[in-house]
């Protein structure tokens, strides 16, 4: 028996290390007992988990940002466009986020991608570059049911950037030109058609007084 008390009094300094964790504020802790799920979350502090009978899985309880990769997506007017995006989310159920699920980011990412091209298939070029509010709503909206299973909840997301082909920017920019050109070209019309009225009224006028003609010479000549 002394001999027994004696290893516990020099082995328990070290098994300390495995017995007693540590959680933080923004985690909290998962934890299986012999494969089953004893504790839905525990934590912050310092928490007991029984050596070889207990497992413990931390979740960081944050919101999380993620980059969605670019995607080349065919819009409704088969207009090529690359799309980039933003996403924001947070475990809500830790428990959930283990146990169903094998990574709950990874999951939410690949989700994010196959969500952004199906959403932007089924819009055109100038719905994409007007509706980018509606569009990210849009994709929360899908991502946040989806993921609801996973123990997951999306709080924003936004798109950054739309990048065109070049040769459709070249042709956006023509297309602009000459709508710019056309307007130009009806102001200049307009401009005299006025100008041509107001020479009608001073016609008249002039020929009601010969005298304003005379002037009018004169003034010409100066």
């Amino acid at each position: 028996t002394g001999l027994t008390w004696l290893f516990v009094a020099l082995f328990f300094p070290f098994s300390c290390v495995f017995i007693f964790r540590v959680v933080q504020e923004f985690e909290r802790a998962v934890i299986f007992r012999l494969g089953r799920l004893w504790k839905n979350s525990t934590g912050p502090g310092v928490i007991v988990v029984l050596p070889c009978i207990e497992t413990m899985t931390k979740v960081d309880m944050r919101t999380v940002s993620f980059d969605v990769a670019p995607q080349e997506v065919l819009t409704k007017d088969s207009v090529t466009v690359a799309v980039d995006a933003v996403v924001y989310y947070r475990v809500f159920n830790p428990a959930v986020s283990v146990a169903n699920v094998e990574n709950a980011q990874e999951s939410t990412r690949l989700l994010a991608q196959t969500s952004l091209r199906n959403v932007l298939g089924q819009k055109s070029l100038s719905e994409i570059l007007q509706d980018r509010e509606l569009i990210a709503h849009h994709m929360q909206e899908i991502l946040d049911v989806a993921t609801e299973c996973w123990g997951v909840k999306v709080e924003r997301v936004e798109v950054k950037d739309v990048r065109l082909p070049v040769q459709m920017q070249r042709a956006m920019a023509t297309e602009a030109e000459a709508s710019r050109e056309a307007r130009a070209k009806v102001i200049a019309a307009e401009g005299e058609q006025k100008a041509s009225v107001a020479l009608r009224d001073a016609a008249e006028v002039i020929n009601q007084s010969p005298v304003a003609l005379q002037l009018r010479y004169l003034q010409t000549l100066t």
